[in-house]
């Protein structure tokens, strides 16, 4: 085994083949204060990709209620209780092991295997409040609240160490050097399925009518013409961005992504310590239950809510999610200055431009002029 540094972890970890980061790195945040499971990014990622024969039950994008949702069933619970007690240091390093650490002798990485059950119940505790029953008229006057559930929207995290790559015999399954998209080579691929086992997030799947695994792609044929992935971009809640994340030791404070993680250390990844440093990060949800939170996202979940709570008073970060939705190019810098924030591609020319602050216009119910009463509509 190899030795690779995993930032998230904040530590070196044990991993097949040695370390070697992409020029660029495929990334997408998503805001889980924001999501409204719409399912809008999942039908545009299935129409677009899994319409074919064999792909009926794929869906590489979903989104699932939390804490009760799961597709495939309890996957991530499932995962985590194979890897045991999971501890961090005072310091934020990660103290337990890692999937690839705690693997059997037999294996590359500890695993479970889904079963077709499993796949069967894509919206599987949709809605499902943790903390009881929510009685009409009861009113939340405090966070996190007691009574809670969210919405987490997945795809393929395109991972540094992706545990489908170690786990391949067929050597199938490649990271693409120029963006850091993890692809299967389907020439190669004989269908044994120990991607569908190792990856923890169960983004690889099988298709019974090719007999080869299938995975999110990353829309890299968009990608390479500047374009964010269709879940990106038909996102109604304006939720997400995707863009390029450099390691902190190479960030850049103008970069969006590299902005929201590394400098305001808002957005988080999900599940670190399974140590695949997946490329998918999210903005964790103010309201819910902060131990839930914990485990998911790890220690830093506390410190990013809070400085989440205290955006209005950040004009930068607040203008850079207002550029969340606003375009449907790839930006690699932003500005915000004097009210309003821009994003720019690659070359730098200016994409975008929003205003920071909305101005807001009350209409008079009588209008004097007209002589009319408004009246809202259903």
């Amino acid at each position: 085994m190899a030795k690779v540094k995993n930032w998230h972890l904040k530590r070196e970890i044990e991993y097949p083949y040695e370390g070697s980061r992409p020029k660029k790195q495929w990334a997408i945040i998503f805001d889980l204060n924001k999501c409204i499971a719409c399912q809008t990014c999942t039908l545009a990622c299935k129409t677009t990709w899994t319409s074919g024969k064999g792909q009926e039950y794929m869906f590489w994008n979903n989104v699932e209620t939390k804490p009760w949702g799961g597709y495939p069933l309890a996957w991530d619970l499932r995962i985590l209780e194979k890897l045991g007690r999971q501890e961090w240091s005072a310091s934020g390093e990660y103290q337990g092991k890692t999937l690839i650490e705690a693997a059997p002798p037999t294996e590359r990485v500890l695993h479970f295997a889904p079963t077709d059950e499993d796949w069967m119940y894509p919206n599987v505790g949709e809605d499902d409040c943790a903390g009881g029953n929510v009685d009409g008229g009861a009113h939340m006057a405090s966070l996190p609240h007691d009574k809670w559930f969210f919405y987490l929207p997945r795809t393929c995290a395109h991972c540094t160490y992706p545990a489908c790559l170690a786990a391949c015999p067929r050597k199938a399954i490649y990271k693409r050097e120029e963006d850091g998209i993890v692809l299967i080579d389907q020439s190669r691929c004989k269908g044994y399925g120990e991607c569908v086992r190792a990856c923890p997030y169960k983004k690889s799947m099988y298709n019974p009518y090719t007999r080869t695994s299938e995975k999110c792609i990353g829309c890299y044929p968009a990608v390479e013409e500047g374009v964010q992935p269709q879940c990106v971009v038909n996102c109604i809640g304006k939720i997400r961005v995707m863009g390029f994340i450099n390691p902190p030791w190479r960030a850049r404070d103008d970069n969006p992504i590299d902005y929201l993680i590394h400098k305001k250390q808002i957005a988080l990844p999900y599940y670190p310590q399974l140590g695949l440093e997946p490329n998918i990060y999210y903005i964790p949800p103010i309201h819910a239950d902060r131990e839930y939170l914990r485990q998911m996202f790890g220690p830093l979940v506390d410190g990013a809510i809070e400085r989440y709570k205290e955006l209005e008073s950040d004009p930068v970060a607040q203008g850079l999610l207002c550029l969340m939705g606003s375009t449907d190019r790839i930006m690699h810098r932003f500005t915000v200055a004097q009210g309003s924030a821009a994003g720019f591609d690659a070359a730098g020319a200016e994409l975008v431009r929003v205003p920071v602050t909305e101005n807001i216009i009350e209409r008079p119910a009588y209008d004097a002029k007209l002589g009319a009463i408004r009246t809202n509509t259903p």
